[in-house]
């Protein structure tokens, strides 16, 4: 049975895991899927090289991967409520920077503003706010956060190219960044300033284990890589999804299929909250990555309306436990002190690598003229993660051990 101070905390903490909701909704609408609009409208409104425009979406994601990383710090120093404020403030100045852009120097500066914004608000962020609210009850606290991601992008991506085409991309991005300052601002300063009351004190103050030594546990490298690598295949898939199912079903149906299986995101994420809460989370993020992989490679192989809607479905259910899996597993093996550090450092080392995600898999095609070897490594890399995290359980070396029976 869960002490009572925890049920009390989980009850108080509700408020706080909405609110999550709707930065995660913002954060995802404005600062994941923006860039991609950005990289098409400057291509066609400035004649700016794809290529050119590709390296400061890189840049953008690559940036704000450094920046994950240092968030603990942040939050320690200057709390999670000013450091969420400052980060809804950056990402709308960088959205507005991006879009009024006139010559290509002047896209630096929209960079690092919206670098700056996106770390502030992405899934390390998300934890951050949720996870000191939750005990027994945070593993669905985090899935109604992560959520607003898959809300962001069914609601975002056509509403980006709704405006964009009637407003430019410069008038799109001033209604966007300003709707996420005026809806964000309040809230967080309403609901995120306090932090919920500490623990009892033992008599004892735990000291945080360095980033060194974390990177030099199994299970932290198990759990890093795994996930590295399935979103690396993830995130590439859905860079290319579209121009892999437009032939076969035409663009209309292709777009479609996209937000379908941005909606799956949601129920798989939903169901995996509830199978969480007391089963074992490695097992379950294998079982996602196995089934991510079926997906993956029915949209390789497969030919057809119903072959490829079964791919976009499985595919679809996996695809928001790739970021709302990882912070359950680091609550259940790393000490309390080292949860925020694990969940930052595993998102900036994900981020980094699925940044190069979409030019691998578009190098592979062109190469190939065929996206079935593009498709087939995705799948191939979702079993290998499916294989690493299983294998990384805690308990393998003293660090390991310590680590896990450590936590609270």
């Amino acid at each position: 049975m869960a002490p009572a101070g925890v049920i009390a905390a989980d009850r108080e903490g509700w408020p706080v895991a909405r609110v999550a909701f709707v930065v995660a909704v913002f954060g995802w609408g404005v600062g994941f899927y923006g860039p991609a609009i950005y990289l098409q409208a400057l291509h066609e409104s400035r004649g700016w090289p794809i290529s050119t425009v590709s390296a400061a979406v890189t840049a953008h994601f690559l940036l704000s991967a450094l920046l994950i990383a240092g968030l603990p710090e942040a939050y320690r120093r200057f709390g999670v409520g000013l450091v969420t404020f400052a980060g809804v403030l950056l990402a709308a100045a960088g959205a507005v920077a991006w879009g009024q852009a006139r010559q290509l120097w002047q896209v630096a500066p929209a960079v690092m503003l919206s670098a700056a914004g996106w770390a502030a608000t992405s899934g390390a962020a998300l934890n951050a706010i949720v996870s000191p609210w939750f005990g027994r009850d945070r593993p669905k606290a985090l899935g109604l956060a992560f959520n607003g991601a898959s809300v962001g992008g069914v609601a975002f991506v056509p509403l980006w190219a709704l405006l964009v085409a009637r407003c430019g991309l410069g008038g799109a991005t001033l209604v966007l960044g300003g709707l996420m300052a005026v809806v964000l601002c309040p809230l967080v300063w309403g609901f995120l300033w306090r932090s919920p009351a500490p623990p009892p004190a033992d008599g004892r103050r735990e000291t945080a284990t360095t980033r060194g030594h974390l990177l030099r546990r199994t299970n932290f490298l198990s759990l890093s890589a795994a996930f590295a690598l399935g979103l690396f295949a993830q995130i590439g898939l859905f860079a290319h999804l579209i121009a892999r199912l437009a032939p076969e079903v035409g663009p209309e149906l292709a777009a479609a299929a996209v937000s379908v299986t941005t909606l799956c995101a949601i129920v798989g994420r939903t169901v995996a909250g509830r199978l969480a809460d007391g089963r074992d989370a490695r097992r379950l993020a294998a079982m996602n990555f196995v089934i991510q992989s079926v997906s993956t490679a029915l949209l390789a192989f497969g030919t057809g309306m119903a072959s490829l809607a079964l791919g976009c479905v499985l595919f679809g259910l996996g695809v928001g436990n790739l970021v709302s899996l990882p912070p359950v597993i680091a609550q259940r093996e790393f000490r309390s002190v080292d949860v925020g550090t694990v969940v930052a450092l595993v998102t900036a080392i994900n981020q980094a690598l699925f940044a190069l995600a979409p030019f691998v898999l578009g190098w592979l095609k062109d190469s190939t003229h065929d996206y079935r070897v593009s498709f087939a490594l995705a799948a191939s890399l979702q079993l290998l993660s499916a294989a690493i995290v299983v294998s990384g359980r805690p308990g393998g070396t003293a660090d390991d051990r310590q680590g896990a029976h450590g936590r609270r």
